[in-house]
């Protein structure tokens, strides 16, 4: 090299050693052990040492391939050219080998044995995988165990008695017979339910003291078609009997192919004027189970009931209210099955309807009296000044009585319809009022009885 190009190294380039004159990756007393090859940025690193040692050997052992492998062209060049050209290409060529040998001697690192990642194909076939169920061995003992032997018994209180005869019924409840019959009447499409007669009922039980004959009961019967029970009809008071005879005819305009769906179910009811009247028994029987056309007598014996009170009845209403005039306009239009409360001649039902403003009563009102129905028909109307500022704290309450000459009035049931409402209907029906001013919105109402709505209604405790 020179000593103009020395004295250019150790003034210009920075890797340059001091003590020998020597570029630094050449010299051997400012090499750091194998632990410690320093970096620093885009320059490049220190030799490592495990390369100094054998960097003689390379220079010796690689200078006649070097040449030997020169191409033509560089044959013809310059000898101090090609001089340069050939350091530069043992330089590049030592620093292979000895990386290749610095990776020999390096420790192996553990294979992984790593699967390819396989990707589906669209369209292809899915083999399908079912889970194992792990399965319980049960023991015979461990398998019967699980029975509960009460529910098949025939002692359950189930209302399906399809597996015992009328004699093991009326020997098991000890509720009586009833005798009835059914025939359909194809030129006039309407059935005929005809209720004879009914015998050895059982006689009243009283709760509270308050019946005055203990010794009988005072039977009527309930006729309907399942599943329509709204539409019912019933017989008459037979009073102080335990066998009552009826002789009642009533018929049902249905077409034949919907009777043949229904079931006809009777209920026996002991009537009680002074509380709710009391179920003793009912009799069910599918039409489809019966020629219907020819028709036919049958004695059946009653079960128990899950209804143990009978209802009080419905009413139909109608309400409108007028936010110019400030008119609440109501509409008593009819009532279906109420209870009766004569025994002689059925009921005389009329309804009084009374407007509470918060808790005070101001103003009543009441329809006329129909004589000898449980089903009326009364089609009256009442207006009541109500502002439309005082609209949400008013309160309609609505009680049906039935007329009684000799003593107070009976009474029969009662709803509350506004602010302080008896039930979701009644609810219902005052929200779909206010929603549609000037509109009337009718709606069928079952009654309740006086305890339910004073518990209930706070306004219910304020009317009489």
């Amino acid at each position: 090299q020179g000593l103009l190009a020395r004295i250019s190294d150790l003034l210009l380039c920075r890797w340059t050693c001091r003590n020998c004159c020597q570029k630094c990756f050449e010299c051997s007393c400012c090499q750091t052990n194998e632990d410690e090859v320093e970096i620093l940025g885009p320059f490049p690193a220190q030799t490592p040492a495990w390369l100094i040692s054998s960097q003689n050997e390379d220079k010796d052992g690689d200078s006649d391939n070097a040449v030997s492998e020169l191409p033509p062209t560089l044959q013809d060049v310059s000898p101090d050219r090609r001089r340069s050209s050939s350091d530069t290409s043992r330089s590049s060529y030592s620093l292979t080998r000895r990386i290749s040998s610095l990776e020999s001697r390096r420790p192996s690192s553990p294979l992984i044995d790593i699967k390819p990642i396989e990707f589906g194909v669209i369209g292809a076939k899915k083999e399908i995988v079912q889970p194992t169920i792990l399965r319980k061995t049960y023991t015979p003992d461990d398998y019967f165990r699980k029975f509960e032997p009460r529910l098949y018994s025939l002692d359950s209180n189930g209302d399906d008695m399809d597996s015992l005869t009328d004699e093991e019924i009326l020997s098991k409840y000890q509720l009586g017979m009833l005798h009835f019959s059914t025939q359909y009447d194809l030129l006039h499409n309407y059935l005929i339910v005809r209720v004879i007669e009914a015998k050895d009922l059982p006689p009243p039980i009283s709760y509270d003291g308050s019946r005055q004959d203990m010794a009988h009961s005072n039977p009527y019967v309930k006729i309907c078609l399942l599943p329509d029970q709204k539409n019912s009809k019933q017989t008459g008071v037979k009073r102080k009997t335990q066998n009552p005879v009826f002789e009642e005819r009533y018929t049902f305009e249905i077409p034949f192919l919907e009777a043949q769906r229904r079931t006809l179910l009777l209920t026996v009811v002991d009537f009680d004027k002074f509380s709710r009247h009391c179920v003793i028994g009912k009799v069910s029987m599918p039409l489809s189970d019966v020629d219907l056309v020819k028709g036919g007598h049958w004695w059946k014996a009653l079960v128990p009931s899950s209804q143990n009170e009978v209802e009080l009845g419905e009413l139909l209403l109608s309400l409108n209210y007028l936010p110019s005039a400030g008119r609440l306009n109501v509409d008593i239009i009819r009532a279906k099955q109420l209870l009766q409360t004569d025994m002689s001649q059925g009921s005389d039902p009329f309804v009084k309807i009374q407007l509470v403003h918060g808790l005070k009563l101001t103003k009543t009102k009441k329809t006329s009296c129909m004589r000898g129905t449980i089903d009326p028909f009364y089609n009256e109307s009442f207006s009541f000044k109500v502002p439309q500022e005082e609209l949400e704290n008013a309160s309609l309450v609505f009680t049906v009585y039935g007329h009684n000459v000799k003593s107070s009035n009976d009474f029969i049931g009662r709803i509350v319809i506004g602010q302080y409402s008896t039930g979701a209907p009644e609810s219902n029906h005052w929200r779909r009022m206010l929603s549609a001013p000037r509109t009337a919105v009718e709606q069928w109402h079952s009654l309740r009885s006086r305890q339910e709505c004073d518990r209930v209604s706070p306004a219910s405790l304020e009317v009489t």
